[in-house]
């Protein structure tokens, strides 16, 4: 895996994915993003002056955070967060929002609107493995 790392913010290629993926802040404020090519090539770039604000451009896949503005909580907006990003180190504050709440933010937030498509799958798999268990359960 090759690194770039700066004040807040790291992020990582990983060759044998062919995945670039990011994350910023630290500790109790965490966020990991899967980013492109071009982003990871200008990160470190001397005329980038808010590196975290490019990786922000990415698909943002999770967050957690503890502000003292509220509760802490996290949001897995990919579950598959940690074999995307396995050289990430993250920990879990507060409650983790459930996937309703999750993909209602997601389809509301223009931030988050590259997941939705990621999302909107996730959903439909959900429901569909809850109507095939209804079905099952209807016939025992």
């Amino acid at each position: 895996m090759e690194f770039k790392q700066g004040n807040g913010w790291r992020c990582c290629y990983d060759p044998d994915t062919g995945l670039y993926t990011a994350e910023t802040g630290g500790g109790c404020n965490h966020d990991l993003y899967e980013i492109t090519k071009e982003i990871y090539d200008h990160v470190d770039d001397p005329d980038v002056k808010w590196p975290t604000s490019l990786i922000a451009k990415g698909r943002h896949l999770y967050m957690t955070v503890n502000d003292k503005c509220g509760p802490p909580y996290t949001v897995i907006l990919d579950s598959d967060y940690q074999k995307i990003c396995p050289w990430a180190k993250t920990t879990t504050s507060g409650d983790i929002w459930p996937d309703e709440l999750t993909d209602a933010a997601v389809e509301i937030f223009a931030s988050e609107a590259n997941n939705r498509e990621q999302r909107r799958k996730k959903r439909e798999k959900r429901e569909n493995e809850k109507l095939q268990s209804k079905k099952s359960g209807d016939t025992k």
